[in-house]
């Protein structure tokens, strides 16, 4: 495969879970606005542009971090580049230059999201509430992901489209838990408390693992439960481990198709091995916070020798 068509499909996989990313973030900010009383030590809005990565735009164009600004600038604005109109468009930019790599289900349906963008757009915001704009995000992503998985041939474009998801994927659960443990929580003496509680709730409830949970673990919702479910449970499918998992094994059968392996193969194997060997206890003994900038500092590497490998057109 030519490295551009890879980079075109690696993208598309991205820019596709970062939009929804975007969308669970917004999720989590009006959740969390909803809960009366005591809020975390800075205001939960400013606390996702943080997680977000996107914070240093915002103050020049918006100036105060209140909520009717954070939504227009994660969902609407193309001066941010990864809000979900800006990682949508994207992603169907790449989808229509790789168009031939693509079955037609799966262009469908990243056009058809586009299209319906387009109107949402033309939509007065007084008739947008923020949960149909959420949910129609979280709905488009989950039918572009369907269509992938059930007509794309399992070939090394299927592999490079699912290394953009899983990468994408590990990176923004970590920040969606930074948000909620590192960001919102008033202070130590919260921890175990109402508040503490609601919160964690609300960020497994953002990322559609509320029910999950509780299947998988049963009785009371607690801080270690929930670490221990969204880095070190493999049956969670957006837990740390499963996508460092699932970007180890594309990048196997990337090895595999082109007979070599590269230093991201390596890379990954080391993260998957650190996890594997990782207990709960450690997490909180290294500080919750310490350990996903690490962990998302190790993607960010990662996803630069996947580029160098196989992205940018240059042997190695």
């Amino acid at each position: 495969m030519l490295s551009r068509t890879a980079d075109n499909l690696f993208w598309i996989g991205r820019y596709v879970e970062r939009a929804e990313m975007m969308a669970r973030l917004l999720a989590v900010g009006g959740r969390i606005a909803l809960l009366p009383g005591v809020h975390g030590y800075r205001n939960e809005w400013e606390s996702l542009l943080q997680a977000s990565g996107t914070a240093a735009g915002f103050p020049r164009k918006y100036g105060e971090p209140v909520q009717r600004n954070i939504e227009s600038y994660l969902f609407f604005d193309r001066d941010n580049p990864s809000s979900v109109v800006s990682c949508l468009e994207a992603a169907r930019e790449n989808a229509r230059i790789v168009r031939t790599a693509l079955t037609t289900q799966v262009w469908d349906a990243i056009n058809g999201a586009f299209q319906e963008l387009r109107q949402l757009e033309r939509t007065p915001r007084s008739e947008l509430e923020l949960a149909r704009l959420t949910d129609w995000t979280m709905r488009q992503s989950a039918l572009f992901r369907g269509a992938i998985d059930a007509t794309q041939l399992r070939n090394d474009g299927y592999d490079f489209l699912n290394l953009g998801f899983h990468l994408e994927r590990a990176d923004n659960t970590a920040r969606l838990m930074d948000v909620k443990y590192f960001v919102l929580l008033p202070k130590a003496d919260y921890v175990g408390t109402g508040l503490d509680l609601y919160q964690w709730q609300t960020l497994l409830r953002a990322i559609s693992a509320h029910r999950a949970f509780h299947w998988a673990y049963g009785g009371e919702i607690t801080a270690a439960k929930v670490a221990h479910f969204l880095i070190l449970n493999r049956s969670c499918p957006r837990s740390l481990i499963a996508s460092v998992a699932g970007a180890a094994h594309h990048l196997d059968h990337v090895a595999r198709a082109y007979g070599a392996t590269t230093r991201a193969q390596d890379l990954v194997r080391a993260m998957l091995g650190e996890l594997a060997e990782l207990r709960v206890e450690d997490v909180f003994e290294e500080g919750m916070h310490e350990f996903l900038t690490r962990f998302i500092g190790a993607v960010g590497i990662l996803s630069a020798r996947i580029h160098d490998a196989y992205l940018s057109g240059e042997a190695r």
